[in-house]
Parts: structure tokens; sequence; C-alpha cells
């Protein structure tokens, strides 16, 4: 889980770099941040009404580990 925490962290990070002032770096943020996640932690739930799903369980260990870097 750390190495996956200090990657999405430093995709925040590049995104943060890359723009151009504070007014427009909240959303592009936000944005790499969360399809980093999605990339990280998805999986297919298998079954009636397949997808893909995150488990918020790992999201909060995911927060856990990002504020101890």
């Amino acid at each position: 889980m750390k190495e996956q925490a200090q990657r999405i962290r430093e995709v925040a990070r590049q995104a943060l770099y890359s723009t151009p002032n504070d007014q427009e770096c909240e959303v592009p943020i936000m944005v790499a941040t969360i399809r980093a996640i999605v990339n990280d932690f998805q999986y297919y739930h298998i079954g009636p009404g397949e997808d893909m799903v995150v488990d918020a369980r790992v999201l909060y260990e995911l927060a856990d580990e990002l504020e101890a870097l």
C-alpha cells in the first residue's frame, strides 16, 4: 500500500506543478488523483450488475497511508 500511496502522491504533485496558476489547479489535481486511485485499486465485481468497483475500506487505508508519508 505504501508504494501505491507514494505513486498517487506523485501524480497529485505532478498535476500541481503542471498547472499555470492557483485558480486553475484544483480540478486537474483532483481529476489526476482520482484517476490514479481508480487505476490502482479497481477490480471487477463478477455477478449481477457486473462492474468495476473500488473498496471503501481500501480507500480509507490509502488515506491513512498518505497521511503517514
